[in-house]
């Protein structure tokens, strides 16, 4: 019967790794769609008006602040999914090691 292979215990420092790359990418992510959605209103609250659309504010006033707003609650989530993954798979694989 051959041994069990050995997991590797969980690193620290690929956490902050892992947090940036996923708040970077649910940003950039958040951010697109909300300027979709903020220049489609945009359209159609100056063809309500009959104006022509002034595209600036679907940037400035809205997706921008949404997306910041969004990064940072996709960063505390990232940060905290991440540590009590580092916990749990900490725990198992000193479980892991006494048996």
């Amino acid at each position: 019967m051959s041994p069990k292979p050995r997991s590797r215990s969980p690193r620290w420092y690929a956490i902050p790794v892992r947090v940036l790359l996923v708040t970077f990418i649910g940003t950039l992510i958040s951010f697109a769609v909300i300027l979709f959605f903020g220049i489609l209103g945009t359209v159609a609250i100056s063809a309500l008006r009959g104006i022509h659309p002034d595209m600036t504010i679907a940037y400035r006033q809205i997706a921008l602040p949404a997306a910041l707003v969004a990064g940072c609650i996709i960063f505390v989530l990232a940060l905290t999914m991440e540590i009590r993954h580092y916990r749990q798979s900490k725990t198992l694989a000193d479980i892991e090691r006494v048996s």
